[in-house]
C-alpha cells in the first residue's frame, strides 16, 4: 500500500476535516484587517522608523545605492522594510519547504505596500543527527537562530520581522531574537508533516517508529524486512515530526503565547491553508506597524502561563521548559522551574497524542486545530483571556470567533475524564539534583521506581549494550551522563537510548535519568535536566553501579540512597574529565552557555 494511500476509515474524516480547514480559513480572513484600496496609500507615514535611519539622510547615500541595487525604486524609500527570516535548508523534511513559503510571506507583504527581504538562518536536523556527536551541535543552534536574526534585523534596520522555523530549535531561537529587537514580528509555523504508513500492514508511522525500529529488531520483535518497511515509510514529506514532540509542542505553545496567527501550529505543512497563511501574514504585520505592537507587550508572565498549559494539556515536550526559561529571559520575564510544576499541578492531561497516545498533530487539525483545543480549555478556566495576541485582539477575543472542537471527536479529552489528573512535567529535587530535574510522567509508568543504578558515561556505551544485552537493564535505573550543556556538550536528546528501551519492550522495567535532554518523542520512565551537571562536578557524577536510586514522582524526589559522608568523600576524589571541545563552535559554547535549570542561554 502506498503511504500516501487513504486508510480505511479515513474518507469521513477528511472530509470532516476538509469542512473544518475552511472554517478555520474563514475565521483568519474574516479577523484580517482590509486590504487598502489601490487608489489609497498602501502605508501611512511613519512606519518606517527604523529604516528610516538608512533610506533618507543625504549622507546614507552608499546605503541606497546598494538598496536600489536589489531592484528597490525612489517610491519604496519610505516604505517600511519587513525583514523575512525563514530557516530553510534542504536536507531536513522540517525545513526543505520554507523557502516556498517564505517566498508567499514576501508576497503578502509587498501586497500591503510594505518591502519584503527574505534572509535565511542555521538549522539543525535532530532526528538526522540523533544518536551521533552531530546532536552536540543542536542545542547551540538555537541560540545561533537568535544571534544571527538579530544581527542581521539590526544591521539592515528593517522594521519588523516575519520567522518562519520548522524544527525542534527553530521555535525558541527566532522568538528570543524577536523579544531582543521588540520590533513588531510574528512567527509562522512551518507546519507538521502528514503521518506515514506501512507498505506492508498498512499501519500508521512516525519518526519515532523508526527509532524504535531497531531496539525491536535488535529484541527479535520484527525482522529485517518490518524494520526496513519503517525506516523508508515513516517520513512521506515535508513538515515536522508528526506527534506531540518538540517542534509542534514549541509550535503550539507559541500559538497559545500569542506569537502566531491562530491555526498556525496546527495546519500541516503541506496542506494549501499553510500558503494561505503565509500571504495573509503581511495584513496583520501591517496592523502590528500601525499600532506599534510589539513582542514585550505580548509575551508577559500571563501569555507563558497560558503556554504553559497548553504544553500540559497536550503532553508535549520537556524541551519547552528549558526554552521556555530561555526565552521568558529574553523578555525580562522571570520564570524558573516552579513555575512549570505549579501549571501542571492545576492542568490535567487530555491530549491523545504521540508518543504515548494515539494520534498525531494532523488529527489536530482535523478536529478543529491548536485554537479550538485553546477555546475548551478557556471554558473550563485554563486560560487568561485578556493576554495581547499579534492578531490585536486578546486571547479572548481570538477564541470568541473560531469553531469548537469537532463534536464526537476523541483526540481531546475532556477535563473530567483526562489521560492524566495533572501534567505530565514534573519538577524533581533532590541529593541527585538539588538543582531540579526535569521527568516527563504520563502516568502509564506508575509514579514511583526503585532500583540499582547501571551506569554509562556516554550514550554511546547505553546503546551498544541495549542491543547486545537487554535484559540487563531490567529493574535498573540507567545513568547517561556528561550529556550536559558543557559535558556533551550541548545537552544532546536521548531519544535513541529510549527508543532502544521502548523498542525492546523494556518500558516499565528500567528507569533513565541523565544531564542531557530528551527528545519530544521520548517516553517511558525518564527525567532529564539533571543539575548540576555531571561536568561540573554534580552528584550525577558521583553515581556507581549498583547505588541504590529512589524515584518517587508524587514527592517530587530523586535521591541516591548513600550516606551524605561518602558522598562528600566521592565528590573530594572526583576530577572533571577533559572538555570535548577546545576550540571552534563548541568550545565557544562550553565557555558560555548556562545551566539546564537557567535556560541553556549563552548572554548571561
Amino acid at each position: 500500500m502506498s503511504s500516501t494511500a487513504t486508510m480505511p476509515g479515513q474518507r469521513s474524516a477528511m472530509k470532516a476535516a476538509g469542512a473544518q480547514s475552511r472554517r478555520a480559513v474563514k475565521v483568519m480572513a474574516v479577523s484580517a484587517p482590509e486590504k487598502p484600496s489601490s487608489s489609497a496609500p498602501a502605508v501611512p507615514a511613519g512606519l518606517n522608523k527604523f529604516s528610516s535611519r538608512i533610506t533618507q539622510p543625504k549622507y546614507q547615500g552608499a546605503s541606497q545605492a546598494m538598496l536600489f541595487a536589489t531592484g528597490l525604486r525612489e517610491e519604496d524609500m519610505i516604505k517600511p522594510q519587513v525583514g523575512i527570516s525563514s530557516v530553510w535548508y534542504e536536507g531536513n523534511p522540517c525545513n526543505m519547504h520554507l523557502m516556498d513559503l517564505a517566498a508567499e510571506v514576501k508576497k503578502g507583504v509587498e501586497a500591503m505596500g510594505m518591502v519584503g527581504f527574505r534572509f535565511n538562518t542555521i538549522g539543525v536536523s535532530d532526528g538526522i543527527s540523533m544518536g551521533t556527536d552531530g546532536m552536540s551541535f543542536s542545542l547551540q543552534s538555537r541560540d545561533l537562530i537568535a544571534d544571527s536574526i538579530e544581527t542581521v534585523m539590526s544591521a539592515q534596520w528593517y522594521d519588523a520581522n516575519i520567522s518562519l522555523p520548522g524544527c525542534d530549535k527553530n521555535m525558541p531561537g527566532t522568538l528570543m531574537a524577536m523579544a531582543r529587537l521588540n520590533r513588531p514580528s510574528l512567527m509562522i509555523y512551518g507546519g507538521t508533516i502528514k503521518p506515514g504508513h506501512s507498505r506492508m500492514d498498512g499501519s500508521v508511522l512516525d519518526i519515532v517508529s523508526a527509532f524504535q525500529s531497531y531496539g525491536a529488531y535488535s529484541a527479535g520483535l520484527i525482522n529485517e524486512a518490518q524494520r526496513v518497511d519503517i525506516v523508508r515509510n515513516s517520513c512521506p514529506g515535508a513538515g515536522a515530526c508528526g506527534g506531540m514532540y518538540t517542534a509542534n509542542t514549541m509550535a503550539s505553545a507559541i500559538e497559545a503565547l500569542g506569537m502566531t496567527l491562530p491555526y498556525s501550529s496546527s495546519i500541516p505543512a503541506e496542506d494549501p491553508l499553510k500558503k494561505d497563511e503565509c500571504r495573509m501574514a503581511g495584513r496583520y504585520m501591517l496592523e502590528l506597524l500601525k499600532s506599534d505592537l510589539k513582542p514585550l507587550d505580548i509575551m508577559t508572565y500571563k501569555a507563558f502561563e497560558n503556554a504553559m498549559v497548553l504544553v500540559m494539556a497536550t503532553g508535549g515536550s520537556t524541551n519547552a521548559v528549558l526554552h521556555f526559561i530561555a526565552m521568558a529571559r529574553a523578555c525580562g520575564v522571570p520564570l524558573t522551574l516552579d513555575d512549570f510544576q505549579r501549571v501542571s499541578d492545576r492542568t490535567p492531561f487530555i491530549c491523545d497524542l504521540k508518543p504515548s497516545g494515539r494520534y498525531v498533530m494532523e488529527d489536530i487539525h482535523k478536529v478543529g486545530g491548536t485554537p479550538a483545543v485553546l477555546k475548551y480549555l478557556d471554558s473550563k478556566g485554563y486560560i487568561n483571556r485578556d493576554c495581547m495576541t499579534v492578531t490585536g485582539k486578546t486571547m479572548g477575543g481570538n477564541l470568541a470567533e473560531v469553531p469548537e472542537l469537532r463534536a464526537g471527536q476523541d483526540v481531546v479529552l475532556p477535563v473530567e475524564k483526562p489521560i492524566k489528573q495533572t501534567g505530565h512535567i514534573q519538577i524533581l529535587y533532590g541529593n541527585l539534583a538539588p538543582e531540579g530535574s526535569v521527568a516527563k510522567i504520563t502516568g502509564k509508568e506508575g509514579l514511583l521506581f526503585e532500583g540499582e543504578a547501571l551506569v554509562f558515561d556516554n550514550e554511546e556505551d547505553m546503546i551498544t549494550m541495549v542491543g547486545a544485552e537487554p535484559n540487563k537493564f531490567r529493574g535498573k535505573v540507567v545513568v547517561i551522563r556528561y550529556e550536559g550543556p558543557k559535558g556533551g556538550p550541548g545537552m544532546p536528546e536521548m531519544l535513541t537510548p529510549t527508543s532502544a528501551i521502548m523498542g525492546a519492550g523494556l518500558g516499565k522495567e528500567c528507569a533513565l535519568i541523565t544531564d542531557g535532554r530528551f527528545s519530544g518523542g521520548s517516553h517511558g520512565f525518564v527525567i532529564g535536566h539533571v543539575t548540576p551537571e555531571a561536568q561540573v562536578g554534580g552528584p550525577i557524577a558521583l553515581v556507581k553501579n549498583g547505588d541504590k536510586i529512589v524515584i518517587d514522582v508524587e514527592k517530587r524526589v530523586m535521591d541516591m540512597k548513600i550516606s551524605d559522608q561518602e558522598l562528600a568523600a566521592r565528590k573530594a576524589a572526583w576530577k572533571a574529565p577533559p572538555l570535548k571541545a577546545t576550540s571552534g563552535t563548541l568550545y565557544k559554547y562550553i565557555k558560555n552557555v548556562s545551566s539546564a535549570s537557567t535556560g541553556c542561554v549563552t548572554d548571561s
